[in-house]
């Protein structure tokens, strides 16, 4: 779905959360979100207060009673039927409510109330990531496998930045194909500039597991935009494991037991669910932060015309020829069908010089050993 197709209260939030960033570029953010800077300077003195959910929202009072907490505790958890007693405290408390009892207590109190069963309390084990320093070092990007709707089947792509947690791309598509993941990037990337890297698995659209063939179209075009692309090695998800446990969330909070009519309605539904996750629901991995809190758009900006590949001087560049060939030592060698017409870059290894490794752009396509007699005669 584009962007301007989603819920303009969501859209709102969104740029009103940047706004609050040290260091925030008002103007520039207008830009982004194509809005007039009249309208964001309105919108950002009139603050949330015409957000749609604020008014049902409890506030503070030293005079409630336990039963009233309780009461909240327990509305909370069937709005949020996946979270668990430690984000359904912080959430309290983001939202007014003061002298919140225990983590102990409030899970007590969910399973007092039938809302915890045992099955659920085995699955909900702390997962533990290395993480990147700093917003948008890193996108790990992946389609939650299909999902059955009234007409048609549902493929959700969805884009994490690996520091925030933040949700970039929930997108609902109709196939797992090249034009769609770009539709997708393309709007994602206008609205929060460029990463400097994005690894994804070795899968159609964006990978191959060829050998002599490894880079798509897609990686192509990823690639000639300054962004590095790593793939995970085959059999092992883990490299992707943050966004592999965002479709965890997105499956207990959403998937489980709906039924969607078509791409528009579960595009409806992403939206409100990617609205909640950014803004309102504490991750536990960021000492419970909301991701909006960790995320700053890149200033590395979308270029509207693909740049051509520039490599330093004294590198051997080849010009890749029809079928995804190079010449090399007289030789020819398979690179990527993807590249035809494309320069890349040829580096030797310092340590052996048989080896040699194939750049496009920051990209590594591939390693030729020569040694190997991989060429085509």
């Amino acid at each position: 779905m584009p962007w301007n197709e989603r819920n303009r209260m969501s859209l709102r939030r969104e740029f009103l959360a940047l706004c609050d960033q040290p260091g925030a570029n008002i103007s520039d953010l207008c830009r982004r979100f194509q809005i007039s800077r009249k309208t964001g300077y309105k919108w950002r003195e009139r603050g949330s207060e015409e957000l749609a959910d604020q008014s049902r929202r409890p506030h503070s009072s030293p005079e409630r009673t336990p039963a009233k907490v309780e009461k909240a505790v327990l509305k909370a958890r069937e709005d949020f039927k996946d979270w668990g007693a430690r984000k359904l405290k912080r959430f309290l408390e983001n939202n007014g409510w003061v002298d919140l009892p225990s983590v102990s207590t409030i899970t007590q109190i969910l399973h007092r109330h039938g809302r915890i069963t045992p099955e659920a309390s085995r699955a909900a084990q702390p997962w533990h990531h290395f993480e990147h320093p700093y917003p948008n070092e890193l996108w790990q990007m992946d389609y939650k496998g299909h999902v059955a709707m009234t007409r048609g089947r549902l493929h959700p792509l969805t884009v994490l930045d690996d520091h925030s947690r933040f949700n970039l791309v929930l997108a609902a598509c109709g196939r797992e194909a090249m034009e769609d993941v770009q539709a997708a990037l393309i709007g994602c990337f206008r609205r929060y500039g460029l990463p400097r890297r994005i690894t994804c698995d070795n899968g159609s659209p964006w990978g191959n597991t060829r050998r002599e063939d490894g880079l798509t179209h897609l990686g192509v075009w990823i690639a000639r935009l300054g962004i590095r692309l790593s793939h995970s090695r085959p059999g092992h998800p883990q490299t992707n494991g943050k966004d592999e446990r965002f479709h965890r969330t997105l499956k207990s909070g959403l998937l489980q037991g709906k039924v969607f009519t078509d791409l528009a309605d579960a595009q409806r539904e992403f939206d409100a669910f990617r609205d909640t996750y950014n803004h309102e629901r504490p991750h536990q991995a960021i000492d419970l932060d909301v991701p909006i809190s960790r995320y700053r758009p890149s200033d590395r900006l979308y270029p509207e015309v693909l740049p051509e590949p520039e490599y330093e001087s004294g590198l051997i560049v080849r010009k890749v020829s029809k079928y995804g060939l190079i010449h090399l030592n007289g030789k020819r060698y398979r690179i990527a069908k993807a590249l035809e017409g494309q320069r890349v870059a040829v580096l030797p290894d310092p340590t052996n010089e048989s080896l040699y490794t194939v750049y496009f752009f920051q990209t590594i396509v591939r390693k030729i050993d020569l040694r190997l007699e991989d060429c085509i005669e």
